[in-house]
């Protein structure tokens, strides 16, 4: 990697974890913009950082994300924001001479019903799970607008399709939150209120994988230094355990000791979604951080953003 490195979505849990990564490899110098200093979904905004800034990789960690219940109440904002950030960015680091530029979509692209583990060749064999079909199609449609701008003009432009992650700058939200950080504050919440019982959405049978953001940027690092890397690559963990098992997990290191109940009459989401991740293997990456060391790391980092919040108040 030469010359400037924008990272675009670099104060998310995967932006930050990756400028970390970046800083400690000694590569860049690293380009980074708030969304109030460029909106990416504005496309003359974005044109004229391109113009100016001219980066030589660009990294697109920039997303409008949420769990169930945030895609199922706002699926039109998940299909616009993404979309228009994907075609606006691709669209100008092609423009302006990026000749290496890394997309993040997401496992949730993979169809409902795919054969386990997820193969990178199950794109677009199936149906979309309906309770995040908008992200999923604007994710699809980034990766695919890569795919055929390499295709087309010769530029490096590929992706990478990340499990389920969590680590140090999470969203804690108690309704627009993924399910570890979700869990978390649930557990802590009735930790202090001595609450009897916490109820998870859903049987708790869903099986998930979960990869810790650290391991994600280093995955990515290995897939940018890469010379001639697949147009898609899955990172995961490798491992998956069912929902009501890592809710357990979650209680044990919050130290919550009351009864978990589960909710039937919630979705539940994909039954499975474990990722076959031996093309990133083949590159010589590897998953570092086990979830048991990796939830007690989020719990800390979720304590000390509660902190960060009274302190602020």
């Amino acid at each position: 990697m030469n010359g400037a490195i924008f990272v675009a979505g670099h104060r998310g849990m995967v932006g930050s974890a990756l400028c970390r990564a970046l800083e400690a490899k000694g590569l860049g110098p690293v380009l980074t913009r708030t969304r109030s200093e460029l909106d990416l979904c504005n496309q003359a905004a974005v044109e004229a950082f391109f113009a100016e800034q001219q980066p030589q990789t660009v990294i697109h960690c920039a997303a409008k994300v949420g769990g169930i219940h945030a895609n199922r109440s706002y699926p039109a904002d998940f299909i616009h924001d993404n979309l228009a950030m994907a075609l606006n960015v691709i669209h100008s680091a092609w423009r302006h001479g990026c000749q290496r530029l890394l997309y993040l979509g997401s496992s949730c692209i993979y169809p409902r019903m795919a054969p386990q583990p997820l193969q990178e060749e199950a794109l677009l064999t199936g149906p979309l799970e309906e309770t995040n079909e908008a992200y999923a199609l604007a994710k699809i449609a980034g990766l695919k607008l890569c795919e055929h701008y390499r295709s087309q003009y010769g530029v490096i432009f590929h992706s990478a399709m990340p499990t389920n992650l969590y680590g140090p700058g999470d969203n804690y939200h108690p309704e627009h939150s993924h399910v570890i950080p979700g869990l978390i504050r649930r557990f802590h919440e009735a930790k202090a209120a001595a609450l009897p019982s916490v109820s998870i959405w859903g049987t708790g049978r869903p099986r998930r994988e979960f990869l810790h953001a650290d391991d994600l940027a280093a995955g990515l690092i290995c897939l940018l230094e890469a010379e001639n890397p697949p147009d898609l690559v899955n990172i995961g963990s490798g491992e998956d355990l069912p929902i009501l098992e890592l809710a357990k997990l979650i209680a044990q290191t919050v130290g919550y000791e009351g009864e978990i109940l589960t909710n039937p009459e919630m979705p539940d989401g994909t039954p499975r979604k474990l990722m076959d991740i031996s093309n990133i293997r083949s590159l010589g990456w590897e998953p570092r951080m086990g979830l048991e060391e990796g939830l007690a790391a989020a719990y800390e980092d979720f304590l000390g953003a509660e902190c960060r919040v009274r302190s602020a108040n």
